[in-house]
C-alpha cells in the first residue's frame, strides 16, 4: 500500500479523484498544462526538505552545496532560453514576480500604467483589491471597442498625461500578439520603465513564435507553468543593471527561503523547452487554437478580436442566449473544463460574465491535434446550445471520455 494512502487516506483519495478528473476530461483552461514526469519527480524530491535563504554562494544556512547547483542550473538555463542578462528563479508565483519588480522600481503611491482587468489584464496589474492596487496608483489603458485589440493610441495619450513611473504590458486574457516594441517606444518617450508580464505566452516567446519582450523591456516576468509546461512558480528576467536591486526585492524583500524542489522543476522545464521538440509542441498549440477558433466561429459564437494569435480564445457565449457561468457549468458536466471570463466592455457581472476563456496547451501536451479540435469544437457548440438538457450533456460526456481514453496524461 502507498505510504500516503496508508497514513492519510482522505488526502490520498482526493489526489486520486483529481488524477481521474485530469485523465478523463478535457483540460481547456488556458493557464493550465500537464508537466512532464521528470518535472514532477524534481518537485516531489528531497529538495523540499532544504532551507536555503539567500542565493547560491551566499546562503544563510549550511548544507546548501547541492541546492546551489540546482539553482545555478535554473538561472543559467533561463538566461540561455530567453537570451536574458539576468534571471531570478526564486519567486513562488507570477504574482510575487510582479510584486518584486514593483518593489524594485516603485515607491508607494507611484503611478503605473497597465491593461484594464476587464479588457484582459491581470489582478496584479492594479486591481483595487489586490496589493498592487492598494500600494500603487494604477491607471489603465484598454482595447479598442471595434476590434478588441490593444489601443496603442490611447496608451500613448495616457502615458503622456499621467507620466507613469512604470508601464506594464502583458495580459491574462488577450488572444493576440502584443507589440512590445511599441510599448518600449512609448515608455522611452515619457521616461518610464517597461515591465512585460509574459506569463501566458512565455513558451511561445521561448521558441520564437511570439514577439520577444526581452530585448526591449527593463523587466520581464513570467510563470513557469502555462505554456512553459513546468511547475507552478514564477521568474523575473531583467537587465544586468537591475540585477542586484531585483534580487534584494525577492529576498529578503518579499520572500524567505526559496522552494528548492520547485526551482529544480523549473530547471528541468527550462531544459525541456530548449529541446527541438518543444518548438514543435508550441506550433501544435497555435494550430489547435486556430482550428478551434474556426469551428466556434462557424457555429455562431463570437470571439473577442475575431480570432487568436496565441494559445487562447476569449469566447462571447451570449449569441447562445446564455452567460459565462452557465456555459462553464454545462461544459463541466461534459468533462470539458474552461473558466467563465469577462469580455471587453462586458455589460454582465463578473461572476456571470458574457464569456468563457479556452486554451489548447494541455490538450496539445496529450497529443491531440486538429482532428480532435474539430470534434471538441462541435461538442462545445452542442453543450452551449442546450446547456440544460441532461441527456445531451450526458451523451457528450460519453464522447469526451471515449476520446480521452486514446490520449494519456503524463504520470
Amino acid at each position: 500500500m502507498n505510504a500516503l494512502q496508508n497514513q492519510d487516506p482522505q488526502v490520498w483519495d482526493a489526489i486520486q479523484h483529481e488524477q481521474d478528473r485530469q485523465r478523463d476530461g478535457l483540460e481547456m483552461i488556458a493557464s493550465e498544462n500537464y508537466t512532464s514526469v521528470p518535472v514532477m519527480q524534481a518537485v516531489g524530491s528531497e529538495l523540499t526538505n532544504k532551507y536555503a535563504e539567500g542565493y547560491p554562494g551566499r546562503r544563510y544556512y549550511g548544507g546548501c552545496e547541492h541546492v546551489d547547483v540546482v539553482e545555478d542550473l535554473a538561472r543559467q538555463r533561463a538566461r540561455s532560453l530567453f537570451k536574458a542578462e539576468h534571471a531570478n528563479v526564486q519567486p513562488h508565483s507570477g504574482s510575487q514576480a510582479n510584486a518584486a519588480v514593483y518593489l524594485t522600481v516603485l515607491n508607494p503611491g507611484d503611478t503605473v500604467l497597465a491593461l484594464d482587468l476587464a479588457h484582459g489584464g491581470h489582478l496584479t496589474h492594479g486591481m483595487r483589491l489586490n496589493a498592487s492596487g492598494k500600494l500603487y496608483h494604477f491607471v489603465h489603458y484598454g482595447v479598442t471597442q471595434d476590434h478588441h485589440r490593444i489601443d496603442y493610441d490611447q496608451l500613448a495619450r495616457m502615458a503622456r498625461e499621467h507620466r507613469p513611473r512604470l508601464i506594464v504590458a502583458g495580459a491574462s486574457a488577450y488572444p493576440r500578439q502584443i507589440e512590445h516594441g511599441r510599448f518600449a517606444e512609448i515608455a522611452a518617450e515619457v521616461g518610464a520603465r517597461l515591465m512585460v508580464d509574459m506569463a501566458h505566452y512565455a513558451g511561445l516567446v521561448a521558441v520564437g513564435l511570439h514577439d520577444d519582450p526581452v530585448p526591449v523591456a527593463d523587466f520581464v516576468t513570467t510563470t513557469t507553468h502555462k505554456t512553459l509546461r513546468g511547475p507552478r512558480g514564477g521568474m523575473v528576467l531583467c537587465r544586468e543593471s537591475y540585477a542586484a536591486d531585483l534580487d534584494r526585492s525577492v529576498f529578503p524583500g518579499l520572500q524567505g527561503g526559496p522552494l528548492m524542489h520547485v526551482i529544480a522543476g523549473k530547471a528541468v522545464c527550462f531544459g525541456e523547452a530548449m529541446q527541438p521538440g518543444f518548438r514543435t509542441y508550441m506550433q501544435g498549440v497555435l494550430e489547435n487554437a486556430r482550428v478551434l477558433a474556426e469551428v466556434l466561429l462557424a457555429g455562431g459564437l463570437r470571439l473577442v478580436s475575431g480570432g487568436t494569435d496565441n494559445h487562447l480564445l476569449l469566447v462571447d457565449v451570449t449569441p447562445m442566449n446564455i452567460g459565462g457561468k452557465l456555459a462553464e457549468q454545462a461544459l463541466d458536466q461534459c468533462g470539458i473544463t474552461v473558466n467563465k471570463n469577462m469580455i471587453p466592455f462586458d455589460q454582465r457581472k463578473p461572476m456571470d460574465p458574457s464569456g468563457i476563456r479556452i486554451g489548447t496547451p494541455a490538450l496539445t501536451t496529450r497529443g491531440m491535434g486538429p482532428t480532435e479540435m474539430r470534434s471538441i469544437g462541435g461538442w462545445i457548440l452542442s453543450a452551449l446550445r442546450q446547456p440544460n438538457d441532461a441527456r445531451v450533456l450526458s451523451d457528450l460526456r460519453r464522447q469526451v471520455l471515449s476520446l480521452c481514453q486514446h490520449f494519456s496524461v503524463p504520470s
